[in-house]
């Protein structure tokens, strides 16, 4: 039997200010250091009762632009930082919902203190020291949601749990661990051997006892934390000293004033907190943290996550097995489209550092090919070729592969091509014994037996204004986000009239018949801005097995196939600014919008099993006229749908022997 696999310990940190996530980072890198280590960095964005969750989205790109900060301090530490927003009603929504969607072990929160005029006193640093809170608006942030929001996720310990009260981690040579025993001192002992290790430090476990137990019964109590240093500790410098004190927390807080960092379990009794919910750590460990000079962690292992704390968090009512089953089924509709609109929601802008994406291209083993569907497009193809090619694939490696996938073109369009050096591809000659059908959709299936990357994008080749965002504005998503396996572009879509390009008008097709479709039936597709938008990637693992439809139904079928495949989730749309392209005559929309009608009943056939289409369906009445009468010409339009191309044997002998080189 082959060795277990040892699965990554994953580090969850949520902030609300990464430039002073430093020293998180820093604790996060020295915790399982001997292990692979996984850090996703978190930013919450809140949004009030009174608003959609979609109107988040501005917050959660500001925040994820401020998150890229946080990338940096990871390649200090020597660790991989990932990041990851989320939209909520409120933040410990989100922190719970990413923690089961992670699989995290361990939560890093930072700690501001208690507010002010607390039971435990003022605490000046508290708003400037807060590292959790609600949305932010670019630079400027809210005002932090912090102890309301930590002591909601620590009620249901969805896994073990570090909060630290900030106070500098430059010179770390000694930690201090104080313990009484039980998991949660196990657990701290445990971190501060890992830090210790990391910081190269010594560490010193204090047992305090009361005053005047005698000498025997604290010879037995050093034997007793010298066992459990051994069982727990595993560091040569490791010293454990037991002190009698009246008070156990002025010993600890006279012994932290020595030591550079402290450590410390919560209270194993949890009917120490309070009514209102505070001091669910133990009033101890409150207090330390709120009055030591040094850094403090304070540790609490996972608990059983039981549905009851699901409700009072949530504050609603019902009950489910599983809690993240819960917290899905509970949500509307509505709320999970508006939410995906606000997290998976991107701007090409924010991917415009491509150096940076070349190297988490580089970081992930990586390949990116770029297929250009093409028929007839002479007049711009020569543009979008010289502009993606000199400024990603010339200028810096974003792109591994271009190839023109043309689609038996009666122009100049493949000999421009080859003039300019791009491999050119007629669809019609690959796997020639599957046969050709004409359109958009077959070149784009065939195309993936061409194309040779890990990820796959397809732009169209009749832009006029095409630029180099188009295409890393596809990329980014896929290469900064695992959990995305799908770009659609969307833009503003300007229409001609005659000489004249007006603003608006354009995606006629769209909006009169596709996103009515998909609000009435695939409703979950709802938020998408423009589901036919030709511009479009994904990975190839997910593209090579769903089918696609051989002409302006590909489109609309991939997004409800990928939908089904991989969920909601997988689906991320990026605005790519600015699209002028060569508008077609309204007949041919017309001829369009019913073979996509058509797609749209064929995939609620699927669905749900039932006959909607009839012979009649499948062909259409064309209206034509000229100066003296108009007449009815009947058409057979309806597209082809081709399989998986993971089904195809040739697809699987030639991934193979990819594979082998």
């Amino acid at each position: 039997m082959p060795p277990r696999r040892r699965l990554p310990y994953r580090i969850l940190l949520p902030l609300a200010n990464p430039r002073t996530a430093r020293d998180l980072v820093r604790i996060g890198a020295g915790v399982r250091a001997a292990r692979q280590t996984e850090m996703t960095a978190l930013g919450i964005v809140e949004v009030p009762e009174a608003y959609s969750l979609s109107e988040g989205a501005t917050a959660a790109r500001n925040a994820r632009r401020l998150l890229q900060r946080v990338l940096a301090f990871g390649d200090e530490e020597g660790v991989e930082i990932r990041t990851m927003v989320r939209i909520g009603r409120r933040a410990a929504e989100g922190i719970i919902e990413a923690v089961a969607e992670e699989g995290a072990d361990l939560l890093i929160f930072g700690w501001g203190g208690p507010p002010a005029g607390s039971a435990l006193g003022a605490n000046p640093a508290a708003a400037a020291g807060a590292e959790l809170g609600a949305a932010m608006d670019g630079d400027r942030e809210m005002p932090p949601v912090f102890s309301p929001t930590i002591d909601a996720v620590v009620r249901q310990s969805p896994c073990d749990i570090a909060v630290v009260k900030q106070r500098g981690l430059d010179q770390v040579r000694s930690i201090l661990v104080p313990v009484r025993g039980g998991p949660h001192a196990e657990l701290a002992l445990r971190m501060a051997r890992d830090l210790a290790h990391r910081f190269d430090a010594k560490v010193t476990v204090m047992h305090v006892v009361p005053t005047g137990i005698g000498g025997k019964a604290c010879q037995r109590q050093q034997l007793a934390l010298e066992r459990f240093i051994r069982e727990h500790g595993g560091l040569r410098r490791t010293t454990g000293i037991v002190r009698e004190a009246s008070s156990v927390r002025q010993a600890i807080l006279r012994e932290a004033a020595h030591h550079d960092l402290v450590v410390m379990g919560a209270s194993a009794n949890p009917t120490n907190a309070a009514p209102d919910g505070r001091y669910l750590f133990g009033t101890l460990a409150d207090t330390v943290a709120s009055r030591a000079k040094t850094t403090v962690i304070v540790v609490k292992t996972r608990q059983q996550v039981g549905l009851a704390t699901f409700e009072e968090l949530r504050g609603e009512e019902g009950s489910l097995p599983e809690a993240d089953a819960y917290v899905e089924r509970s949500r509307s509709l509505t709320t999970v489209v508006d939410r995906w609109f606000a997290e998976n929601t991107f701007h090409a802008g924010e991917f415009s550092d491509i150096r940076k994406l070349v190297g988490l291209k580089e970081k992930a083993g990586l390949t990116v090919s770029v297929g250009l569907p093409a028929l007839n497009e002479e007049k711009t193809i020569g543009l979008v070729i010289k502009r993606i090619r000199g400024a990603l694939i010339e200028r810096l490696p974003l792109i591994d592969q271009l190839v023109v996938i043309d689609s038996d073109s009666t122009d100049r369009t493949r000999q421009i091509a080859e003039d300019l050096g791009v491999p050119v591809v007629r669809h019609s000659e690959v796997l020639p014994e599957l046969g050709s059908f004409t359109g958009k959709g077959e070149a784009l299936w065939k195309s993936l037996h061409v194309l040779d990357g890990d990820i796959v994008a397809w732009i169209d080749t009749d832009i006029s204004n095409i630029q180099p965002r188009f295409i890393y504005g596809l990329l980014g998503p896929l290469l900064r986000e695992p959990r995305i396996a799908y770009v659609k572009g969307f833009y503003q879509r300007p229409i001609r009239d005659g000489d004249r390009v007006m603003p608006e008008g354009g995606g006629r097709v769209t909006e009169l018949m596709a996103r009515p479709l998909l609000n009435l039936f695939f409703p979950e597709l709802s938020g998408l801005v423009q589901p036919l938008a030709g511009e479009y990637a994904g990975r190839r693992e997910l593209l090579e097995s769903v089918p696609f439809f051989s002409g302006y139904a590909v489109e609309l079928g991939l997004l409800v196939d990928i939908l089904d495949h991989a969920g909601l989730s997988a689906i991320g749309q990026v605005d790519l600014e600015r699209r002028i392209h060569r508008n077609q005559p309204l007949p041919n929309l017309s001829q369009m919008a019913f073979v996509i009608l058509q797609a749209t009943m064929r995939k609620l056939e699927e669905r749900h099993r039932l006959e909607l289409l009839t012979e009649m369906g499948r062909s259409m009445k064309l209206i034509t006229q000229d100066r003296e009468q108009f007449s009815l010409s009947v058409r057979e339009i309806g597209d082809q749908l081709r399989p998986a191309m993971r089904s195809i044997p040739a697809y699987q002998e030639r991934r193979r022997s990819l594979k082998a080189r």
